[in-house]
């Protein structure tokens, strides 16, 4: 239980600074959402490009950020 909370904050840190840095203003559900899928979509990313930005919260958080900016940019193109 303690984990599902802890990625959900996770999810919630990143789906924010994403908004924040991207715009989009979807709410504590959908920056959650956001930032969850960000988190697998950093993870994706930063795999195949040989990159780490290490473990621990603040690598979980960042490459979630990372994931979410990008997701964001692509539901942007998407939505013109």
């Amino acid at each position: 239980m303690e984990s599902i909370i802890i990625t959900i904050l996770i999810g919630l840190a990143a789906g924010w600074l994403a908004s924040v840095l991207v715009g989009g203003p979807f709410g504590l559900i959908g920056d959650i959402i956001v930032g969850l899928i960000g988190s697998v979509v950093g993870g994706y990313l930063l795999n195949m490009a040989g990159l780490s930005l290490g473990g621990g919260l603040l690598g979980a958080i960042l490459t979630g950020t990372i994931g979410a900016v990008v997701l964001l940019l692509l539901l942007r193109l998407i939505k013109r």
